[in-house]
């Protein structure tokens, strides 16, 4: 019998259709388990579809900074703060169930995966800070490293983080389309720009294989780097 194998999956932006064509090129059967890197909503068109493939799975995933913002939309609306949402990330907000909403809203910022030696974070951790200080912030929308050490989510702001990540375990990561795939001795990085016409890409691990799969079309054609 065949191991059961982990796949981490880079972000899908609601892009549903690419994510059941990889699910299937990956060959994901009961016995995987399936972690998402976050931004599962926003900018593509099907939110809902991604949440409910998500949940149907029993996949992990840690939260996106694109995630965040829905939450915090819908966290507004409960509390009878009502707003329009941003553009991108209308079509998630007014898709979504209860049922999503609660799911969404629980997913952590960073999931160790022990017997993988890895861990998942959305954009990236800070070299030298324990994982139980991290900030929720940084790893949910950080990029670079400045001279200082210091994180900013700018690309122009400094080195890849995942540069200078030490290890020993490998951070799998999303949230960083225009640097694409990245690969470093201790980091991979997910986001191959799905939702703007690129791929959408999973790793296995423990054998570290990269699948990925065409983007149907530019779901997003106006970039913004937040």
């Amino acid at each position: 019998m065949a191991e059961s194998r982990t796949w981490v999956i880079g972000d899908v932006h609601g892009c549903a259709n690419e994510l059941a064509d990889l699910l299937r090129a990956c060959g994901v059967d009961d016995r995987d388990r399936v972690v998402f890197v976050g931004d599962l909503v926003g900018k593509g068109p099907f939110s809902d579809k991604v949440v409910q493939i998500a949940r149907d799975l029993g996949a992990d995933a840690v939260m996106g900074n694109h995630d965040v913002r829905c939450v915090q939309w819908w966290r507004n609306q409960q509390r009878g703060i009502k707003a329009e949402p941003e553009p991108a990330h209308a079509h998630a907000c007014h898709s979504l169930t209860d049922e999503d909403w609660q799911w969404l809203s629980r997913r952590p910022f960073v999931l160790p995966l022990p017997r993988e030696h890895a861990i998942v974070v959305h954009a990236g951790l800070v070299p030298g800070i324990p994982l139980d200080e991290q900030d929720p912030k940084h790893m949910s929308t950080m990029r670079s490293l400045r001279d200082d050490g210091s994180p900013s989510k700018r690309i122009e702001d400094g080195i890849p983080w995942a540069s200078a990540w030490p290890g020993p375990e490998l951070v799998i990561f999303g949230h960083d389309a225009v640097r694409g795939l990245q690969q470093y001795p201790h980091a991979l990085g997910l986001d191959t720009g799905c939702v703007y016409g690129g791929a959408l890409t999973a790793c296995a691990l423990p054998s570290r294989r990269l699948i990925s799969v065409p983007a149907q079309r530019d779901w997003c054609p106006v970039r913004e780097s937040a």
